[in-house]
């Protein structure tokens, strides 16, 4: 019976995650899914790699439907021995996208357990969290894999504080495998700005420890957590091997060209320009979102209703009321510093009153280092904005120039103001009840006080967007003019709405000073506040209108009469979509040249933004694109054939050499690309410069497979052969007759081998060893975490012996 009653609570609690979970994405009872943008993207992109796992049950690692041919380890890859990812699935047992929500709620839960909050307060906690409108609108959009990784986030900061804590065995597992799990949620960026977190966490106990000169304990401290990572990084070796590996290979790599697509001279120094990684810098002043979710206009597509000045306008311009009202349904209401914006990152003025209300009460010096997150966090996420430390971290800061949408670092912060709330929540009931009426009055005033300052400043906006200038010259002055004043009337609405939630907030808990709520029923009053203002702001932007039936997300693409007459064609080809060619709809249907990734093949870009955004024909021909997709004048879509395609392979009477990547790029711009291949002599090695081609010579590709390719050469003379297949010398093998063979790169991109006179069988193998290496230490980790979990269960049930 003890057992019951010290579990049910627990027991209750997850099974109201699963219900809120489902309930706020309530159609996916009815078998529907959401429709999330990059989602979409992700299906074209892994539809080669999707198929070939069906038909043929091995995994490929390459892909060659997207930018010419790349490896598909960010792309779904599975791996040998991945325990680590089976755990994951078990626990995602709910359906897309309430799966995420509820580790959202769940992780966030056991953090506050580990904070010894009670299972009331812990509860409403994780709801708030998980229901921050940052972390709801990029499950609307399909980011799943931040999703994922924000959700372990909490699990480790509470492991951490476990072994920091002493509790050595509970908290070590707890590393252990919430680290594990991080890892495999495949989201680097979230899991480095976790890391910054957890180095302020690690500094406040070291702080904390050194100074009760406790020299021992911290050593196991350290030691534990060490242990924890190798083993959770071993866990996960292949994917993070692989991905370190391709990573010189992606647009993360740096660049070995030192002149723009212009001409210009390329200054940057970082593996992406500063201008690329702070393209998404939160503003100064926009960080007031997060207490007022549409004070800088909500989104770029905001619904602003029949009540607005724009609706108004449009009726006064002859507009009917129907077109008026589906067009005041998506106005580009931000003017904030941001390209897009979605949504508002808004934490929800409940949770920012109560984590204030913790700064004035709680006694616990870790509230501090949760201050000090949040700070750094909102800090760093100015980017552009505050470049005295975001330049800092660029150029000095390992890894830290990897990463774009530096906006995104306030995930730290909307995790560490959900804590800090419940921190503060907990600690007002433990006070007696001057000191709660004394913290509760400076709050209220504290809070008041800003929204008051807010609306005294609003004259010193000029609520102007980044886009006015294109609707003032398309749709005249009054239409930017209606657009403002809705912008003015957002700000006031939602600072008004602000204050009203800290009022209704302070008054419940007033009232439980007077003794007129029991300690219980003031918790659930919050509680629900808290999550009642973060709901409808959520469903704003992500509701049931963006599910659809579950045919139409696993077949998001729909077959256009161009691409019904080339897949007319069965040979083997690449297809260039000119309209689209950073989207995946091509990959979809075809090899294409484009494609839609984060990391996509840095050199492919590069052909990309040299050469085939100025026209340069020979590089399609080279890349075998034997069709293009256009449109007319009417925007009809058309195929258009390419007679010139130099086709899968050809061999060359000349080699042109160069020595650097600026000359081998510069080649390009008037190669003949039939006759004569670009070899980068301080990369590659080769004997002859000119061979002998004769005109029967041939080489045809006779089996065709993402990680195989066969071809069977004739030529009379030993001659060199170009492929039309992207270079990747970390795995791809070349073989002539079965024997091994090296092959060297050309033309920037492509594939070169010399071959033997008279008739050979050439093939090319995807064998990363990578893979190989990776697998095995995954499988020794995962078997040590294994025994560490059985011992860690054993010792500590034979200490409560």
């Amino acid at each position: 019976m003890k057992i019951i009653n010290k579990f049910y609570p627990h027991a209750l609690a997850i099974l109201g995650f699963v219900l809120v979970s489902v309930l706020y994405f309530y159609p996916v009872l009815q078998g529907k899914q959401i429709f999330q943008s990059d989602i979409v993207q992700y299906t074209g992109m892994a539809k080669e790699q999707n198929d070939f796992r069906a038909t043929d049950h091995i995994e490929p690692y390459w892909t060659n439907s997207a930018f010419g041919g790349m490896p598909t380890y960010q792309l779904g890859a599975k791996y040998p021995y991945d325990y680590i990812g089976a755990l994951d699935d078990a626990l995602r047992f709910l359906p897309r996208p309430a799966d995420y929500l509820f580790l959202y709620f769940l992780g966030f839960y056991g953090l506050m357990l580990v904070l010894k909050v009670d299972p009331l307060k812990a509860f409403f906690g994780a709801l708030a969290f998980g229901l921050s409108t940052y972390l709801i609108i990029i499950l609307g959009v399909g980011h799943n894999a931040k999703a994922h990784a924000i959700a372990y986030m909490p699990l480790v900061i509470a492991g951490f504080i476990l072994v920091f804590q002493k509790k050595y065995i509970l908290g070590g597992l707890i590393t252990l495998f919430a680290t594990a799990l991080e890892i495999n949620a495949n989201h680097f960026q979230m899991t480095y700005y976790l890391l910054i977190f957890l180095l302020i966490l690690s500094a406040y106990f070291l702080y904390q420890q050194v100074k009760e000169k406790e020299y021992k304990s911290l050593l196991y401290s350290f030691g534990i957590l060490a242990a924890a990572g190798i083993l959770a990084i071993g866990a996960n070796a292949t994917n993070l091997l692989a991905t370190s590996e391709y990573a010189d290979f992606s647009i993360r790599g740096k660049s070995e060209l030192t002149f723009n697509p212009n001409g210009s001279k390329n200054e940057t120094t970082s593996s992406m320009s500063k201008d690329y990684i702070t393209e998404y810098s939160y503003g100064v002043m926009e960080s007031f979102n997060l207490i007022a979710p549409r004070l800088f206009g909500g989104s770029n597509n905001e619904a602003v209703g029949k009540d607005s000045n724009m609706y108004e306008f449009m009726i006064g311009q002859g507009v009917s009321e129907d077109q008026a009202t589906d067009f005041v349904s998506g106005m580009p209401t931000y003017w904030g510093d941001q390209p897009i914006v979605a949504a508002p990152a808004y934490i929800g003025i409940v949770i920012f009153f109560l984590a204030v209300l913790a700064l004035f009460i709680d006694k616990r010096k870790i509230k501090y280092v949760f201050l000090s997150g949040s700070i750094v966090a909102l800090i760093l996420s100015w980017g552009k904005n505050f470049p005295i430390l975001t330049d800092f971290f660029i150029d000095y800061v390992p890894m830290y120039d990897k990463f774009r949408a530096v906006s995104s670092i306030q995930v730290v912060l909307e995790l560490c103001f959900p804590v800090l709330a419940i921190m503060g929540l907990q600690s007002f009931f433990k006070l007696d009840k001057k000191l709660q009426w004394k913290a509760l009055y400076e709050t209220t005033i504290l809070g008041l006080g800003i929204i008051l300052i807010l609306f005294l400043s609003k004259s010193m906006f000029s609520f102007s967007g980044g886009n006015d200038a294109y609707f003032h010259e398309s749709y005249g002055p009054e239409f930017v003019n209606a657009l403002k004043l809705d912008r003015m009337s957002l700000y006031s609405a939602d600072l008004l709405r602000s204050g009203f939630f800290i009022v209704l907030t302070a008054g419940v808990l007033w009232l439980f000073i007077k003794d007129r709520f029991a300690q219980n029923t003031a918790i659930i009053i919050v509680g629900l506040l808290m999550v009642s203002d973060l709901f409808f702001v959520d469903k704003k932007y992500v509701s049931g209108k963006d599910f659809v039936s579950g045919s139409q997300v696993e077949v998001p693409f729909q077959e256009t009469p161009s691409d019904t007459e080339i897949l007319k064609d069965t040979a083997n080809y690449r297809v260039f979509e000119v309209g689209d060619i950073m989207g995946a709809r091509a990959s979809y249907f075809h090899k294409s040249i484009g494609g839609y990734s984060a990391v996509r093949p840095r050199r492919m870009q590069q052909l990309i933004d040299y050469q085939i955004s100025k026209n340069n024909i020979e590089v399609l021909n080279m890349l075998n694109v034997k069709y293009v997709i256009q449109k007319d004048k009417e925007g009809k879509e058309f195929p258009v054939s390419n007679p010139d395609v130099n086709g899968n392979a050809w061999f060359v009477s000349q080699v042109q050499l160069v020595n650097s990547a600026d000359k081998e790029m510069k080649a390009l711009d008037s190669l003949d690309s039939k006759n004569v291949a670009v070899v980068n002599s301080k990369d590659f090695e080769i004997k002859n410069t000119a061979f002998a081609k004769d005109s029967s010579a041939s080489i045809t590709l006779e089996n065709y497979k993402p990680n195989y390719l066969k071809y069977v050469s004739n030529n009379s003379k030993e001659g060199l052969a170009v492929f039309s297949e992207m270079y990747y010398g970390k795995g791809w093998n070349a073989y002539i007759d079965g024997k091994s063979v090296s092959h060297i790169r050309v033309d920037y991109v492509l594939r070169g081998l010399q071959i033997p006179e008279g008739k050979h069988t050439i093939e090319f193998k995807f064998e990363p060893q990578v893979v190989k290496t990776g697998s095995t230490i995954t499988l020794i980790s995962s078997l040590g975490m294994l025994f560490l979990l059985i011992g860690g269960i054993y010792f500590e049930r034979k200490k409560k012996i």
